[in-house]
């Protein structure tokens, strides 16, 4: 487990970058944290450690975006799921565990997510962030 703070928008976005350097093809992050505390943020730091260009957007409305980089990025955003059948579904647990890397935001909303990175926020707006991951060392 490792345990960081972060003091800005720059510093959130730049240790989701140093996680990226860690992932692999298959590899499952779960983002947990209230609404503004910074996860599309890391997700954002992810995708440039995966040298992806584009722009990354919280894919509220979606629930999926995908980018190509070095690993292609799923990245799913479950704020308005309101139940687990929505997942099965969309065919959400398809995806996990395929080829790339899938960073969930609001992990909380799918009950039966198995990832093998998770990430809890805790802190919001201009307020530093505890931010506490487990399963892999950066």
């Amino acid at each position: 487990m490792s345990l960081m703070i972060t003091n800005c928008h720059e510093q959130t976005l730049a240790l989701g970058q140093q996680l990226a350097n860690s992932l692999k093809s298959g590899d499952v992050v779960a983002l947990y944290g209230g609404l503004g505390a910074g996860k599309t943020v890391f997700a954002k730091g992810i995708a440039g450690g995966l040298n992806i260009s584009d722009e990354v957007v919280s894919p509220t409305f979606t629930l999926l975006k995908e980018y190509a980089g070095d690993l292609t990025l799923h990245h799913f955003d479950l704020y308005r799921i309101e139940d687990e059948e929505e997942l099965v579904h969309i065919g959400f647990y398809d995806y996990l565990g395929s080829d790339g890397v899938c960073v969930i935001e609001w992990a909380q909303n799918a009950q039966d997510l198995q990832a093998n990175i998770n990430v809890h926020f805790n802190g919001s707006g201009n307020d530093k962030r505890t931010i506490e991951i487990k399963g892999i060392k950066i």
